[in-house]
């Protein structure tokens, strides 16, 4: 019902993967996120990769919204590292076609010789 009335207003052709409802509660509750008191569930987005390990969780009481770019920029970014068997890492605030670091022990204490966020856009 709102990806129907209210994203699809929002996001072009509206939310690009699979969305779940759950009005009885039964995955908020295996979540953690159903609120047994007021009978509904809090806002949670959980990224789930291809073999069911969720990569990702965010939990937000309602009054608080979520930013859509922001969860399709870490789905883009857990699809690299999957697809790289994780020797790309994405750094905070990492864009599609922008700069990976490789991950390892030469690495360690070094990032920011490779990586300055404040050197970015």
């Amino acid at each position: 019902m709102w990806n129907d009335h209210e994203l699809t207003k929002m996001v072009d052709g509206g939310v690009p993967f699979h969305m779940a409802a759950d009005q009885a509660g039964n995955v908020g509750r295996a979540y953690g996120v159903w609120d047994e008191n007021q009978g509904i569930e809090m806002r949670g987005r959980f990224i789930i990769d291809p073999d069911g390990v969720i990569q990702a969780m965010e939990v937000l009481t309602p009054p608080v919204g979520r930013k859509f770019a922001e969860t399709v920029r870490q789905i883009q970014a857990f699809q690299l590292v999957r697809e790289t068997k994780g020797a790309e890492a994405t750094p905070a605030g990492w864009e599609p076609g922008e700069m990976t670091l490789k991950p390892g022990p030469d690495m360690v204490g070094k990032i920011w010789e490779v990586w300055n966020p404040k050197m970015e856009k």
